[in-house]
């Protein structure tokens, strides 16, 4: 029943002949990647201190950033 739902709403946002709705969509998905972009990275280099931590408290070697 959801699936149904979903793809009728689908179908419905593909046969609109609106583009203002497409555009602002567009707007939200671009800020919304550009929010990720902008915190993933330090977010990232957050949980590779955390890693390391615990990895050497267990007598581990720490890992390096790995090349992009």
């Amino acid at each position: 029943m959801i699936l149904e739902y979903l793809l009728l709403r689908a179908r419905l946002f593909f046969k609109r002949t609106e583009g203002a709705s497409a555009i602002e969509y567009a707007l939200i998905v671009a800020m919304v990647a550009l929010v990720l972009v902008a915190f993933v990275g330090p977010i990232g280099d957050q949980i590779l201190i955390v890693f390391n931590t615990v990895l050497t408290s267990l007598g581990g070697k720490a890992i390096s950033k790995p090349p992009l």
